[in-house]
């Protein structure tokens, strides 16, 4: 970009507000993350491509100011894997509500950008662990977020072995089901924020969060993912897409861990289901 560092930063600033203010008001740590986290830093060096429903737009030139719009952009185009929707994923951390202190897993993180953003809110008192199943984008994720030593990439899907015990969990990639180790690996009041998805088509986010033996669920907005490697259920894909064609997720209200599922059930995978009956108030 032409001009000096505060015309950058100003760019930033109204980068934050535009991404951040398209789904409704998000916290003020959100809107600064996205305002402070140089996005050029993880997507490589322009011109860019952007993502449009005809295909791949280049930008004129490598202008930051290109860079610095609700766009989608590649980082592995013959993959099909790209930096989301910055919007998408401000409501996604907005819903997270991460404070500072508190850990975090991020799986699905790709080259590092929302990463960095989610450590800059929960800052240096707390912890990252990012997972990322492709090699060359964990790579990259590790030189982009060196400067940030309580963030650790692990060059690794997040769907397999158990990990310690977090109080938020953002998935970015799109899973069908719900491995027991997410959710047991969620303290009190830990926050999961997961894309399910099946396999061809829009799925949806969902927020997950446990209260006591029950999780309450909610659905918030629509979503589509590369495949997460680990988390993927094909006869559970299949209900996704038949429970989405009802356009009956808004009604979700509460995720269960048991086999007894009812007529308030929306979609079941294995040893899980979600349902649109909200879970029993507090004794």
């Amino acid at each position: 970009m032409k001009g000096d560092a505060a015309d950058l930063r100003s760019v930033r600033e109204y980068y934050a507000k535009l991404v951040t203010g398209r789904y409704g008001p998000s916290s003020a740590s959100v809107l600064e993350a996205f305002a402070r986290v140089e996005r050029e830093c993880f997507v490589g060096s322009g011109p860019w491509k952007i993502f449009t429903a005809s295909g791949y737009v280049e930008t004129p030139s490598a202008d930051f100011a290109y860079l610095y719009q609700d766009v989608v952009v590649p980082l592995a185009e013959d993959r099909l894997i790209n930096n989301g929707e910055p919007s998408l994923h401000a409501l996604c951390l907005t819903s997270l509500g991460a404070r500072p202190g508190e850990a975090a897993v991020h799986i699905g993180c790709g080259t590092g950008y929302y990463t960095a953003i989610l450590a800059d809110i929960v800052g240096p008192t707390g912890r990252v662990d990012a997972f990322e199943v492709e090699g060359d984008l964990a790579s990259r994720a590790q030189v982009s977020l060196s400067d940030r030593p309580w963030v650790e990439v692990h060059a690794k899907s997040g769907a397999g072995d158990a990990f310690p015990a977090c109080d938020i969990i953002y998935v970015n990639a799109g899973a069908s089901d719900l491995p027991d180790a997410w959710l047991d690996a969620l303290r009190p009041g830990g926050r999961l924020v997961v894309p399910l998805t099946p396999d061809w088509g829009l799925g949806g986010m969902f927020k997950i969060e446990p209260l006591g033996s029950e999780y309450s669920a909610a659905y918030l907005c629509p979503a589509a993912f590369f495949p997460c490697q680990g988390a993927r259920d094909s006869q559970t894909a299949a209900a996704l897409a038949a429970a989405f064609q009802r356009w009956e997720q808004f009604r979700v209200r509460s995720l269960r861990r048991d086999g007894d599922r009812d007529e308030s059930c929306w979609v079941s995978g294995p040893g899980w289901w979600l349902s649109t009956t909200p879970c029993a108030a507090p004794k």
